[in-house]
């Protein structure tokens, strides 16, 4: 890992066809505010495209995040401990606590040559306990504190819930489609259809538990040049968690009173 930071990317990881309906019921079992009024999942019908990630929610509910960690390459404790600390950055106004043990974690992390990427939400509990929820690619004691503010808050964000920022229809309204596309292909490696899922296909707001307006310097966003945009203007995105992201997590996880 380098000194210098490049844009932060990152891949949620999403579940297969075949397990979104139970994890849909997860979700609604720890919280029922994730399934929208209306929606009966013994009824529902997976959508011919798309991901049911845009139709159902994956909160953790008012009563707050409480979640175990893990790390399954065995780095050294004070690492470790690091990570866990940063996760925990989210606490600050929220009600998330982040512990790490040796027992069956439910969020857990490797550092494989795989970048960095997370499952998001009440996914993490439908993953087989040998696999990971979490990755994050070659960090060490020497990875710059940049990089755990920037990387890990934003991979711990998408376990509370949080999908990317730069999805949301007011922001993906301002890319142009055609130097999207030629842009991440050539500097990710990702493929035509990786960008339209990552980039250019917008969330339903409805699936969202948001603010009133896109947060260009959220942390769960990318930051994308105005080489790519119709203004020519950059998205800056976000290298640490900022206040507007603090006063969400605060809405959604309250602490108590």
């Amino acid at each position: 890992m380098t000194t210098e930071a490049e844009p932060l990317t990152c891949k949620p990881r999403y579940l297969p066809r075949n397990q979104w309906i139970d994890a849909a019921r997860t979700a609604a079992k720890i919280n029922p505010d994730n399934v929208p009024e209306g929606v009966d999942l013994d009824d529902f019908e997976i959508p011919e495209e798309g991901r049911l990630a845009l139709n159902i929610r994956k909160y953790w509910g008012k009563k707050g995040v409480h979640l175990t960690v893990g790390f399954l390459d065995s780095p050294a404790a004070n690492l470790r401990a690091r990570i866990v600390s940063h996760m925990n950055a989210w606490n600050k106004t929220g009600n998330v606590t982040f512990v790490e043990t040796h027992t069956d974690p439910q969020v857990r992390i490797a550092r494989a040559q795989d970048g960095y990427w997370s499952y998001v939400g009440t996914d993490v509990l439908s993953i087989p306990h040998n696999e990971p929820t979490m990755n994050l690619e070659g960090f060490t004691m020497n990875t710059p504190d940049s990089e755990f503010h920037r990387v890990v808050r934003h991979e711990a964000g998408h376990t509370l819930g949080f999908e990317h920022e730069h999805m949301r229809a007011e922001l993906v309204s301002r890319l142009d489609k055609d130097k999207t596309i030629a842009y991440f292909m050539e500097s990710q490696g990702w493929s035509r259809q990786d960008v339209l899922n990552q980039v250019l296909t917008p969330l339903k707001e409805s699936s969202l538990a948001g603010t009133a307006h896109a947060d260009a310097h959220s942390i769960m966003c990318y930051q994308i040049p105005g080489a790519i945009t119709r203004d020519g203007k950059a998205i800056p995105g976000g290298n640490d968690i900022d206040p507007s992201d603090f006063s969400l997590i605060a809405k959604l996880y309250p602490k108590a009173t």
